[in-house]
């Protein structure tokens, strides 16, 4: 129970950002994100604790929420309806590929290089993100992006604040030091009235009516079907199978290198991503900050059962969250914190070898500069095989990642920008 309460804090941030991306910037009903967000969670992490009995917790990816946001709300213009429609799509598509155990047959296909290069990309995207929110990062006519030439702003001292605060907690190994940098924040910013005081600390949660079953899956088939839902499948597909190899990994409980009741996790992450997208959030997946609720001992589902109470429980203080969400400030320092721990895995790529190094650097260039999740994945999926074959390896190539290429290029010719 002490492991579970410990991986609630390291990604509690996600009550705040979550409802900030997908309410605040995508147009939804901020109060039913919020409920969507914990309760979405908690029924996810519950599932993983009591199908498979491990010690990982789950909630709506941040990557994913940004791409949900930006690519495809914002970006593409599609309605929040349609992308959620194309959410629940994901998740079945998801759940049939673990059935059918065509998942591993995907995994392996891919090579490692663009796995790392697409989860660095992202954590790039995610940054941008927060440097532009909090508006550390403004238009420039000349050079597209320039520093803002004013640093004093109330709210760009209170960003800088958070950053350095939560980068303080995480060298000294806080338990927490995202969602505590979060708070601490939010206490600073109350003192120097650039947050306003919550009125109460708690209270009745908000109505989930306004995204509760609003996924138009119609919607979803016409709009660029193949390319929103292929990236939502591709980040979530991954990030679920490092998550548990790692978490597992940490906790001793890989068997001959293999997982059991690996189908069980990933069926639980899936049924979790439709369960989500009807409640009104994104993609639903496997969170790598379980890893602290192991360390604090956490072996079995008991773990993970403690973590979705807690995300449950908190429904009820949204008028807390709600005051602190709706300053860019408070949660821009979680971005900017969250791309750089996901940049980590920009040290596993083969930077001495031409053919894997080029398609990886385009992924994660593409992400931020194109503000878009699903070019970054689709210029390194369209650039790996090319590459592949003027190095004379062709061979090594899956003909999977050779059919995804093809579907890009076509997608580019025909319809431009994805």
């Amino acid at each position: 129970m002490m492991a579970g309460a410990t991986t609630f804090l390291t990604m509690a941030y996600i009550l705040l950002v979550n409802p900030f991306l997908l309410g605040k910037e995508a147009g939804m009903d901020f109060g039913a994100v919020f409920v969507a967000t914990a309760v979405s969670a908690g029924l996810g992490t519950l599932l993983m604790g009591l199908l498979a009995n491990y010690p990982i917790a789950l909630a709506p990816g941040i990557g994913l929420s940004a791409y949900f946001t930006y690519t495809v709300v914002l970006g593409m213009g599609v309605s929040w309806q349609a992308a959620l429609g194309a959410v629940f799509i994901s998740g079945l598509v998801f759940f049939v590929l673990t059935v059918t155990k065509v998942r591993e047959m995907i995994i392996n296909a891919i090579p490692p290089g663009l796995k790392h290069a697409v989860s660095s990309g992202i954590g790039l995207f995610i940054a941008f993100v927060g440097l532009k929110n909090a508006e550390v990062l403004v238009a420039d006519e000349s050079t597209f992006i320039a520093l803002n030439s004013d640093l004093t702003q109330p709210g760009i001292l209170l960003t800088f604040f958070g950053l350095i605060l939560t980068l303080f907690l995480m060298i000294r190994q806080w338990k927490g030091a995202v969602f505590f940098g979060v708070i601490g924040t939010a206490v600073v910013g109350m003192i120097f009235g650039v947050v306003e005081m919550p009125s109460k600390l708690f209270d009745q949660p908000p109505s989930p009516a306004p995204t509760w079953m609003q996924m138009d899956i119609a919607g979803a088939l016409e709009l660029g079907f193949f390319a929103i839902v292929f990236a939502f499948i591709f980040v979530d597909l991954f990030d679920t199978a490092g998550t548990l190899v790692g978490v597992t990994n940490q906790a001793g409980l890989l068997k001959n290198n293999k997982l059991p009741r690996a189908g069980r996790a990933l069926t639980a992450d899936s049924l979790a991503t439709m369960s989500g997208a009807a409640l009104g959030t994104s993609t639903v997946t496997s969170y790598i900050e379980s890893t602290a609720g192991v360390a604090s001992g956490g072996r079995t589902g008991m773990t993970s059962v403690t973590t979705a109470v807690l995300f449950l429980l908190s429904v009820f203080f949204f008028p807390l969250v709600e005051s602190f969400a709706s300053v860019s400030a408070i949660t821009s320092p979680a971005l900017i914190i969250v791309g750089v721990l996901m940049c980590k895995s920009l040290k596993e790529i083969e930077w001495q070898d031409v053919s894997e190094s080029v398609p990886a650097f385009l992924t994660v260039l593409m992400m931020p500069l194109a503000f878009s999740i699903a070019t970054g994945i689709a210029i390194g999926f369209i650039m790996y095989p090319l590459a592949k074959v003027f190095a004379g390896k062709a061979r090594d190539v899956h003909p999977i990642l050779y059919i995804l290429a093809i579907i890009f290029m076509v997608r580019f010719a025909l319809l431009g920008n994805i």
